[in-house]
């Protein structure tokens, strides 16, 4: 099992219309390609309140390329990520990484 880590750096004032865009848009989508969250965080105290910090958990690079690359050329999501940034860009940048579990990690 491995993790990623992706970090949404949103432009000042954005941040609202990517937590709806997740809310009401692209968890919906996940679902229809069994793409697993494991959780979501904003930053409560910290350097920076205008990102989004999320993990998605997989069972292998193979299955991240083969149901992400489906996502990402799917028409609905397309056309909900146009409609999002109607008033503007929403990213600033996007960061990701793939994480694997220690010997000693509570998570396998």
């Amino acid at each position: 099992m491995i993790h990623e880590l992706r970090i949404y750096h949103c432009l000042p004032n954005r941040l609202p219309a990517l937590l709806n865009r997740f809310n009401t848009v692209t968890l919906k989508l996940w679902d229809k390609y069994g793409i697993r969250q494991a959780g979501f965080w904003t930053t409560l105290v910290g350097p920076s309140n205008h990102a989004l910090y999320y993990l998605v958990e997989w069972e292998s690079l193979a299955e991240r390329e083969d149901k992400w690359n489906r996502f990402a050329v799917d028409p609905d999501w397309v056309a909900a990520r146009t409609a999002s940034e109607a008033d503007g860009p929403i990213l600033e940048r996007v960061e990701n990484m793939f994480l694997q579990p220690t010997a000693f990690s509570a998570v396998k």
